[in-house]
Protein backbone atom coordinates (compact mmCIF):
# COMPACT_ATOMS: atom_id res chain seq x y z
CA UNK A 1 0.00 0.00 0.00
CA UNK A 2 2.72 2.56 0.67
CA UNK A 3 3.90 2.89 -2.96
CA UNK A 4 0.26 4.53 -3.37
CA UNK A 5 0.34 6.95 -0.90
CA UNK A 6 3.51 8.29 -2.38
CA UNK A 7 3.95 10.99 -4.66
CA UNK A 8 4.83 11.41 -8.54
CA UNK A 9 5.75 14.14 -10.91
CA UNK A 10 7.52 14.79 -14.03
CA UNK A 11 8.87 17.61 -16.52
CA UNK A 12 12.05 18.45 -18.72
CA UNK A 13 15.35 18.98 -21.31
CA UNK A 14 19.10 20.47 -22.18
CA UNK A 15 21.67 17.74 -24.25
CA UNK A 16 24.61 15.67 -24.19
CA UNK A 17 25.17 12.36 -25.59
CA UNK A 18 27.50 9.29 -24.73
CA UNK A 19 27.89 5.94 -25.10
CA UNK A 20 27.42 3.77 -22.20
CA UNK A 21 27.81 -0.39 -22.13
CA UNK A 22 27.13 -0.41 -25.65
CA UNK A 23 23.97 1.41 -25.51
CA UNK A 24 24.05 5.07 -27.26
CA UNK A 25 22.25 7.88 -24.69
CA UNK A 26 21.46 11.52 -24.87
CA UNK A 27 20.92 13.36 -21.18
CA UNK A 28 18.57 15.94 -21.82
CA UNK A 29 17.35 18.68 -19.55
CA UNK A 30 14.29 20.12 -20.13
CA UNK A 31 14.43 22.77 -16.75
CA UNK A 32 15.78 23.06 -13.89
CA UNK A 33 13.79 19.97 -12.35
CA UNK A 34 13.38 17.69 -14.98
CA UNK A 35 16.04 15.37 -16.34
CA UNK A 36 16.33 12.08 -17.87
CA UNK A 37 17.94 9.88 -20.64
CA UNK A 38 16.90 8.51 -23.99
CA UNK A 39 18.49 5.68 -25.28
CA UNK A 40 18.82 5.71 -29.08
CA UNK A 41 19.51 2.44 -30.63
CA UNK A 42 21.51 2.85 -34.46
CA UNK A 43 18.28 2.11 -36.47
CA UNK A 44 16.57 4.95 -38.66
CA UNK A 45 13.78 6.57 -37.02
CA UNK A 46 12.97 4.22 -34.42
CA UNK A 47 10.02 4.24 -32.55
CA UNK A 48 10.25 6.00 -29.15
CA UNK A 49 8.43 5.13 -25.88
CA UNK A 50 8.20 7.88 -22.83
CA UNK A 51 8.28 5.78 -19.64
CA UNK A 52 6.07 7.11 -16.93
CA UNK A 53 7.22 5.91 -13.64
CA UNK A 54 4.64 4.86 -10.68
CA UNK A 55 3.79 6.78 -7.26
CA UNK A 56 7.12 7.82 -4.83
CA UNK A 57 10.08 10.12 -5.53
CA UNK A 58 11.02 7.54 -8.28
CA UNK A 59 14.44 7.82 -10.41
CA UNK A 60 14.48 7.77 -14.21
CA UNK A 61 16.22 4.20 -13.24
CA UNK A 62 12.72 3.05 -11.26
CA UNK A 63 14.43 3.24 -7.86
CA UNK A 64 14.00 5.55 -4.56
CA UNK A 65 16.29 6.32 -1.61
CA UNK A 66 15.87 2.80 0.07
CA UNK A 67 15.05 1.08 -2.65
CA UNK A 68 16.79 -0.17 -6.09
CA UNK A 69 15.82 -2.55 -8.45
CA UNK A 70 16.65 -0.51 -11.76
CA UNK A 71 13.03 -1.88 -13.07
CA UNK A 72 12.72 0.63 -15.74
CA UNK A 73 16.67 1.19 -16.40
CA UNK A 74 16.22 -2.62 -17.75
CA UNK A 75 13.53 -2.17 -19.34
CA UNK A 76 14.44 0.53 -21.56
CA UNK A 77 17.97 -1.22 -21.92
CA UNK A 78 15.80 -4.39 -22.81
CA UNK A 79 13.89 -2.34 -25.23
CA UNK A 80 16.95 -0.77 -26.97
CA UNK A 81 17.99 -4.00 -28.28
CA UNK A 82 14.85 -4.64 -29.90
CA UNK A 83 15.59 -1.41 -32.06
CA UNK A 84 13.03 0.95 -29.81
CA UNK A 85 14.02 4.01 -28.60
CA UNK A 86 13.48 4.96 -25.00
CA UNK A 87 13.17 8.03 -22.86
CA UNK A 88 12.82 7.94 -19.22
CA UNK A 89 13.12 10.28 -16.29
CA UNK A 90 13.71 11.68 -12.58
CA UNK A 91 10.39 12.81 -11.54
CA UNK A 92 10.93 16.55 -10.42
CA UNK A 93 9.80 15.80 -6.85
CA UNK A 94 13.08 14.50 -6.29
CA UNK A 95 14.95 17.49 -7.56
CA UNK A 96 12.65 19.58 -5.31
CA UNK A 97 13.13 17.08 -2.26
CA UNK A 98 17.22 18.02 -2.97
CA UNK A 99 16.59 21.83 -2.41
CA UNK A 100 14.49 21.39 0.24
CA UNK A 101 11.62 22.80 -0.96
CA UNK A 102 9.11 20.07 -0.78
CA UNK A 103 5.65 21.40 0.18
CA UNK A 104 2.88 18.70 -0.43
CA UNK A 105 0.17 21.00 -0.15
CA UNK A 106 1.78 22.51 -4.06
CA UNK A 107 1.02 19.45 -5.11
CA UNK A 108 -1.42 18.37 -7.85
CA UNK A 109 -2.03 15.57 -10.25
CA UNK A 110 -2.64 17.55 -12.93
CA UNK A 111 0.62 18.67 -13.24
CA UNK A 112 1.65 15.26 -13.73
CA UNK A 113 0.02 14.65 -16.70
CA UNK A 114 1.01 18.16 -17.70
CA UNK A 115 4.55 17.44 -17.81
CA UNK A 116 3.55 14.11 -19.59
CA UNK A 117 2.06 16.11 -22.51
CA UNK A 118 4.78 18.23 -22.57
CA UNK A 119 6.96 15.29 -23.12
CA UNK A 120 4.87 14.10 -25.56
CA UNK A 121 5.20 17.35 -27.55
CA UNK A 122 8.96 17.65 -27.16
CA UNK A 123 9.26 14.38 -28.84
CA UNK A 124 6.09 14.71 -31.35
CA UNK A 125 8.43 17.46 -32.73
CA UNK A 126 11.85 15.35 -33.23
CA UNK A 127 12.04 13.81 -36.61
CA UNK A 128 14.33 11.18 -35.35
CA UNK A 129 11.93 9.18 -34.71
CA UNK A 130 8.58 7.32 -35.91
CA UNK A 131 5.56 6.59 -33.39
CA UNK A 132 6.10 8.04 -30.19
CA UNK A 133 4.27 5.92 -27.34
CA UNK A 134 3.35 6.60 -23.69
CA UNK A 135 4.00 3.48 -21.24
CA UNK A 136 2.93 4.20 -17.83
CA UNK A 137 3.69 1.85 -15.04
CA UNK A 138 1.54 1.91 -11.37
CA UNK A 139 -0.02 5.42 -11.01
CA UNK A 140 1.54 6.85 -13.99
CA UNK A 141 -0.54 4.88 -16.24
CA UNK A 142 -3.34 6.91 -15.16
CA UNK A 143 -1.00 9.69 -16.25
CA UNK A 144 -0.11 8.05 -19.33
CA UNK A 145 -3.98 7.46 -20.66
CA UNK A 146 -4.74 11.30 -20.00
CA UNK A 147 -1.79 12.24 -21.62
CA UNK A 148 -1.98 10.18 -24.56
CA UNK A 149 -5.00 11.94 -25.47
CA UNK A 150 -3.30 14.59 -26.83
CA UNK A 151 -1.78 12.85 -30.32
CA UNK A 152 0.04 9.65 -28.84
CA UNK A 153 0.46 6.90 -31.71
CA UNK A 154 -0.10 4.13 -28.76
CA UNK A 155 -0.51 3.53 -24.86
CA UNK A 156 0.67 1.36 -22.76
CA UNK A 157 -0.50 0.39 -19.42
CA UNK A 158 2.04 -1.52 -17.26
CA UNK A 159 0.23 -2.41 -13.79
CA UNK A 160 -2.24 0.41 -13.90
CA UNK A 161 -5.31 0.82 -11.64
CA UNK A 162 -8.45 0.02 -13.79
CA UNK A 163 -10.84 1.76 -11.09
CA UNK A 164 -10.29 5.18 -9.22
CA UNK A 165 -7.89 5.58 -6.60
CA UNK A 166 -10.10 5.94 -3.69
CA UNK A 167 -11.42 2.78 -4.96
CA UNK A 168 -8.32 1.17 -5.34
CA UNK A 169 -7.22 2.20 -1.51
CA UNK A 170 -10.53 0.86 -0.25
CA UNK A 171 -10.38 -2.47 -2.13
CA UNK A 172 -6.73 -2.59 -0.78
CA UNK A 173 -7.57 -2.12 2.58
CA UNK A 174 -10.47 -4.75 2.92
CA UNK A 175 -7.65 -7.15 2.40
CA UNK A 176 -5.29 -5.91 4.53
CA UNK A 177 -6.85 -3.79 7.36
CA UNK A 178 -10.28 -4.35 7.05
CA UNK A 179 -11.06 -2.80 10.40
CA UNK A 180 -10.19 0.67 8.45
CA UNK A 181 -12.49 -0.11 5.30
CA UNK A 182 -15.34 1.81 6.36
CA UNK A 183 -13.79 4.72 7.58
CA UNK A 184 -11.67 5.31 5.41
CA UNK A 185 -14.70 5.07 2.23
CA UNK A 186 -16.41 7.62 4.67
CA UNK A 187 -13.20 9.80 4.18
CA UNK A 188 -13.18 9.44 0.43
CA UNK A 189 -16.67 10.03 -0.08
CA UNK A 190 -16.20 13.53 2.37
CA UNK A 191 -13.05 14.40 0.62
CA UNK A 192 -14.75 13.87 -2.22
CA UNK A 193 -17.90 16.21 -1.94
CA UNK A 194 -16.42 18.55 0.59
CA UNK A 195 -12.91 19.12 -0.69
CA UNK A 196 -11.51 18.10 3.19
CA UNK A 197 -12.24 14.88 4.98
CA UNK A 198 -11.35 15.17 9.40
CA UNK A 199 -13.12 12.27 10.80
CA UNK A 200 -10.29 9.59 9.61
CA UNK A 201 -9.02 7.14 11.79
CA UNK A 202 -5.48 7.85 12.64
CA UNK A 203 -4.58 5.02 11.29
CA UNK A 204 -5.02 5.99 7.56
CA UNK A 205 -3.17 9.35 8.63
CA UNK A 206 -0.32 8.43 6.10
CA UNK A 207 -3.78 8.89 3.34
CA UNK A 208 -5.71 12.04 4.48
CA UNK A 209 -3.26 13.84 6.92
CA UNK A 210 -4.16 17.67 5.55
CA UNK A 211 -1.45 18.41 3.36
CA UNK A 212 -1.54 15.97 1.48
CA UNK A 213 -5.38 15.82 0.94
CA UNK A 214 -5.44 18.41 -2.05
CA UNK A 215 -3.14 15.73 -3.59
CA UNK A 216 -5.62 13.03 -3.74
CA UNK A 217 -8.55 15.12 -4.14
CA UNK A 218 -6.63 16.22 -7.50
CA UNK A 219 -6.21 12.59 -8.36
CA UNK A 220 -9.42 10.63 -7.35
CA UNK A 221 -11.25 12.58 -10.15
CA UNK A 222 -10.19 10.64 -12.39
CA UNK A 223 -11.54 7.25 -13.40
CA UNK A 224 -9.04 5.30 -15.50
CA UNK A 225 -11.65 2.86 -17.31
CA UNK A 226 -13.66 5.78 -18.10
CA UNK A 227 -10.21 7.76 -19.55
CA UNK A 228 -8.88 5.02 -21.23
CA UNK A 229 -12.64 4.19 -23.29
CA UNK A 230 -11.68 8.20 -24.51
CA UNK A 231 -8.29 6.91 -26.58
CA UNK A 232 -8.72 6.46 -30.10
CA UNK A 233 -5.53 4.38 -30.16
CA UNK A 234 -3.45 1.20 -29.83
CA UNK A 235 -3.62 0.65 -26.67
CA UNK A 236 -1.80 -2.51 -24.79
CA UNK A 237 -2.66 -3.38 -21.55
CA UNK A 238 -0.58 -5.18 -19.25
CA UNK A 239 -0.22 -7.10 -16.04
CA UNK A 240 1.45 -9.87 -13.79
CA UNK A 241 -0.01 -12.42 -11.84
CA UNK A 242 2.17 -11.96 -9.33
CA UNK A 243 1.54 -8.70 -8.80
CA UNK A 244 1.29 -7.43 -5.12
CA UNK A 245 0.10 -4.14 -5.29
CA UNK A 246 -2.19 -4.64 -8.71
CA UNK A 247 -4.38 -7.08 -8.86
CA UNK A 248 -4.63 -8.82 -12.41
CA UNK A 249 -8.62 -7.51 -12.36
CA UNK A 250 -7.63 -3.73 -12.38
CA UNK A 251 -6.25 -5.10 -16.07
CA UNK A 252 -9.17 -6.31 -17.11
CA UNK A 253 -11.50 -3.86 -15.98
CA UNK A 254 -9.64 -1.49 -18.07
CA UNK A 255 -9.87 -3.91 -21.24
CA UNK A 256 -13.48 -4.47 -20.52
CA UNK A 257 -13.57 -0.82 -20.92
CA UNK A 258 -11.55 -0.78 -23.92
CA UNK A 259 -12.34 -3.78 -25.72
CA UNK A 260 -10.09 -2.92 -28.77
CA UNK A 261 -7.46 -3.11 -26.40
CA UNK A 262 -4.84 -5.46 -26.07
CA UNK A 263 -4.45 -7.89 -22.79
CA UNK A 264 -1.63 -9.82 -21.58
CA UNK A 265 -1.13 -11.38 -18.35
CA UNK A 266 2.36 -12.16 -17.74
CA UNK A 267 2.56 -15.36 -15.88
CA UNK A 268 4.96 -14.73 -12.59
CA UNK A 269 5.70 -11.34 -13.31
CA UNK A 270 5.56 -8.48 -10.61
CA UNK A 271 4.64 -5.09 -9.99
CA UNK A 272 8.24 -4.26 -11.26
CA UNK A 273 8.34 -6.43 -14.27
CA UNK A 274 10.89 -9.51 -12.01
CA UNK A 275 10.12 -13.32 -12.08
CA UNK A 276 9.01 -14.33 -8.78
CA UNK A 277 8.29 -18.48 -8.26
CA UNK A 278 8.66 -18.48 -4.63
CA UNK A 279 6.28 -16.81 -2.11
CA UNK A 280 5.83 -13.02 -0.87
CA UNK A 281 9.10 -12.95 0.98
CA UNK A 282 10.86 -13.56 -2.39
CA UNK A 283 8.29 -11.09 -3.97
CA UNK A 284 9.10 -8.17 -1.46
CA UNK A 285 12.95 -8.75 -1.74
CA UNK A 286 12.98 -8.41 -5.10
CA UNK A 287 12.24 -4.30 -4.56
CA UNK A 288 15.31 -4.05 -3.29
CA UNK A 289 17.55 -6.42 -5.62
CA UNK A 290 19.46 -4.08 -8.12
CA UNK A 291 20.67 -7.01 -10.05
CA UNK A 292 17.45 -8.88 -10.78
CA UNK A 293 16.34 -8.20 -14.55
CA UNK A 294 13.03 -7.94 -15.97
CA UNK A 295 11.06 -10.52 -17.80
CA UNK A 296 11.96 -11.32 -21.31
CA UNK A 297 8.39 -12.23 -21.80
CA UNK A 298 7.64 -8.47 -20.87
CA UNK A 299 9.96 -6.91 -23.66
CA UNK A 300 8.36 -9.17 -26.34
CA UNK A 301 5.15 -8.07 -25.72
CA UNK A 302 5.70 -4.58 -25.87
CA UNK A 303 8.04 -5.38 -29.19
CA UNK A 304 4.85 -6.83 -30.83
CA UNK A 305 2.75 -4.57 -29.81
CA UNK A 306 4.79 -1.60 -31.26
CA UNK A 307 5.67 -3.51 -33.87
CA UNK A 308 1.73 -3.81 -35.28
CA UNK A 309 0.95 0.38 -34.87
Amino acid sequence: MKNILYILLFFFFGNAIAQTDAYTSEEIKINDLIEGTLLLPDTERPPLVILIAGSGPTDRNGNQAMQKNNSLKFLAEGLYKENIATFRYDKRILKIMKMGKIDETKIDFDHFVEDARDILNFFKNDNRFGNVILLGHSQGSLVGILAAQNGADGFISLAGAGQAIDDVIVAQLEKQAPGLKDNARQSFDDLRVNGVAQNYSPGLASIFRPSIQPFIFSWMKYDPAKEVAKLDIPVLIINGDKDLQVHVSEAEILHAAKPDSKLEIIENMNHIFKEIKGNDLENQKSYNEYNRPVMPQLIEAISEFISSI
